[in-house]
């Protein structure tokens, strides 16, 4: 049997042992932790992707959760929930204060009002922060038992989006700053991995150190090629996971990446990748001109060129040229 415990090359699953980031999970430990004197703190985690600034957080909160009784929290992926009726809604379900609510029908200001009136400490976690309204985060923030873990990609790039009154609140949150994975590291946590979910005598040490050079620091991608390779191996294509099978499976490890980035994409995020996609490359203007048609309730300009940077972050899109004569062109 090449797969021994699926969890342990399932992307997104928080791993039961964090390698090399220490120092960050005992600072995040540190700011989270309520205590007699003093409220959790807000943090602002930065860092680029495949860094582990999700993954560091789950892994920091769940251990808090054995800690200490009166600390709970909830998760928001800002790419598909961005509205503040969303993202509120979501953090009060996920502490279990809000079953009974619907994000269509029931007031926000109900759904803050119990997370206001909650007993303990709430950690309201919002990734991909840059995508989400900022009347969300300053509602959140008002909360006086509620503290808030931003993560983004970009300080500078978030900042400079936010209001004066935003910024004032969020630079006196913590900050906890993430690194790309050196190779030895990426080895290691591709190791563990391994250890705890697959048949270690199928998988070659020299393949391990293959997918650490061609992820680049990437943990995310580092990942993906191991589930891809053990898949392979377990459907019988070969007898253990080589280099040369990490070589016929990385181009299915980065569509399933891909994938899965586009399903966790908001609706005006996949409407705008759509338009590009079917079109191929569009003009901005023609994209413009056919994302306020098929959308309900189109976003702003500013918005609207905000998502189009994620996309291109996210290696979806390319932008080719500036202005007037700018253009979109599809990376799939």
């Amino acid at each position: 049997m090449m797969i021994t415990d699926a969890r342990a090359v399932r992307l997104g699953e928080v791993p039961q042992d964090l390698h090399h980031r220490d120092g960050q999970i005992n600072h995040l430990s540190s700011v989270l932790a309520p205590n007699k004197l003093t409220r959790a703190e807000d943090v602002c985690i930065f860092g680029p992707s495949g860094a582990g600034k999700t993954t560091v957080t789950k892994y920091t909160l769940q251990q808090l959760e054995r800690e200490f009784l009166d600390i709970d929290w909830g998760y928001v992926n800002c790419l598909s929930d961005s509205t503040t009726a969303a993202a509120v809604h979501r953090i009060t379900r996920d502490v279990g204060l809000g079953a009974d609510l619907r994000r269509r029908g029931s007031a926000t200001s109900e759904a803050l009002h119990r997370l206001r009136e909650h007993d303990g400490t709430v950690i309201a976690v919002l990734d991909e922060v840059n995508t989400l309204e900022e009347r969300a985060v300053l509602a959140l923030h008002e909360i006086p038992n509620v503290a808030v873990v931003c993560i983004t990609v970009d300080q500078d790039e978030w900042m400079a989006h936010l209001s004066e009154q935003a910024k004032s609140r969020l630079r006196r949150a913590a900050t906890v700053r993430l690194e790309k994975y050196s190779h030895s590291e990426l080895v290691d946590i591709l190791t563990s991995r391994v250890e705890a979910g697959l048949q270690n005598s199928r998988v070659d040490q020299e393949a391990l150190e293959y997918m650490a050079d061609l992820a680049a620091g990437d943990a995310r991608e580092a990942i993906a090629m191991l589930r891809r390779g053990a898949i392979h191996v377990r459907d019988g294509y070969a007898e253990k996971l080589t280099v040369g099978v990490v070589d016929e499976t990385v181009a299915e490890a980065h569509e399933e990446l891909r994938a899965e980035t586009i399903r966790s994409l908001g609706t005006h995020h996949r409407l705008l990748y759509r338009i590009i996609d079917d079109a191929g490359q569009i003009d901005a203007e023609t994209l413009r001109r056919q994302y306020q048609d098929r959308s309900q309730n189109p976003k702003s300009r500013s918005t609207r060129h905000r998502y189009l940077k994620d996309l291109q972050y996210r290696d979806l899109v390319e932008k080719v040229g500036e202005g007037r004569g700018a253009e979109y062109r599809s990376l799939s």
